[in-house]
């Protein structure tokens, strides 16, 4: 296994099961600490979910001093009936401070290519929209460098290297969403299913980086668009890059209107007029289209 991260300060995530110990040990070995180009802080949420979760931080953190690491942890009484969204908010909003305290680079997450089918799959569950299909990712302030690997490499791995972990007994509680997706749908998987979902990931990624850019470039200049720039746009991103301009201007019509006004700015004749709702209404011109309200007729 290998993994990719710039110089810098970086904050690990480390809960103390396979994924994060597996995580801390590849920076380690492949950063060959100590470093003068690389500084990893050990970071540990304690949810207060389960009883015995105090072991896992006293794991957590005899882990980090045989490396030699700083250790910062904080502890929530989220009790055991909290949803994992709500630990998932306690958890970054820790790492997001103790970020800022050291003034990081960046976090560290154990993330892997389970993780992204999972997140895709309760996603859909939920009716996402573009993103959330592509949004458990690497960005600038959050690393994710295992997305590439399943949770088998992991163990692998792990047990290769002789690592020991503290299992987390409520990943087998199936009444979560996301267990029942791990244990009974991903673990039936073949590697072909397994390729699609991946498939899949990668072509969202890369539409919805087409995507945001053409969105950037609409955001810079509220006030109009370009009919020829924007007619040259595929019709999923000229949709998100007219959505995009009313947002600029608290519109929100439907996706059956953005699909209609998408069509009469790329083929709408000058100088007529589409109204959006009552009181905004788009105009065409010869080289452009611009948003009027009735108070502007």
């Amino acid at each position: 296994m290998k993994i990719n991260v710039e110089p810098g300060k970086y904050i690990v995530a480390v809960s103390g099961g396979v994924d994060s110990v597996v995580l801390l040990d590849l920076l380690l070995t492949t950063y060959h600490l100590p470093s003068s180009d690389f500084q990893f802080i050990v970071a540990h949420f304690d949810h207060g979910i389960r009883q015995n979760s105090a072991e896992d931080r006293e794991f957590a953190q005899k882990l980090a001093e045989k490396y030699g690491l700083k250790f910062v942890y904080d502890r929530a009484d989220l009790g055991k009936n909290a949803s994992e969204e709500r630990a998932r908010k306690g958890r970054y909003k820790f790492l997001r401070s103790v970020k800022k305290e050291h003034d990081a680079t960046a976090i560290i997450t154990a993330h892997h290519q389970d993780d992204v089918i999972e997140t895709m799959m309760i996603n859909l569950l939920r009716g996402t929209d573009r993103k959330g299909l592509s949004s458990l990712k690497s960005t600038e302030h959050i690393y994710r460098p295992l997305l590439a690997y399943p949770k088998a490499d992991i163990k692998t791995y792990a047990h290769a290297r002789g690592l020991t972990w503290r299992e987390d007994e409520t990943n087998r509680d199936t009444t979560i969403l996301r267990n029942r997706l791990r244990n009974i749908i991903q673990e039936n998987m073949t590697s072909e299913d397994r390729q699609k979902w991946i498939g899949i990931y990668q072509k969202m990624l890369a539409q919805n980086h087409e995507i945001d850019q053409e969105v950037k470039n609409v955001s810079q200049n509220p006030e109009h668009i370009v009919r020829s720039w924007f007619i040259g746009l595929p019709h999923r991103v000229a949709r998100e890059v007219l959505a995009a301009f009313l947002r600029e201007h608290s519109i929100s019509p439907s996706r059956q209107k953005i699909e209609r006004a998408v069509i009469f700015c790329k083929v709408g004749k000058p100088h007529t007029r589409h109204h959006l709702d009552k009181t905004h209404s788009l105009i065409a011109k010869q080289k452009t289209v611009v948003l009027r309200t009735e108070r502007e007729k």
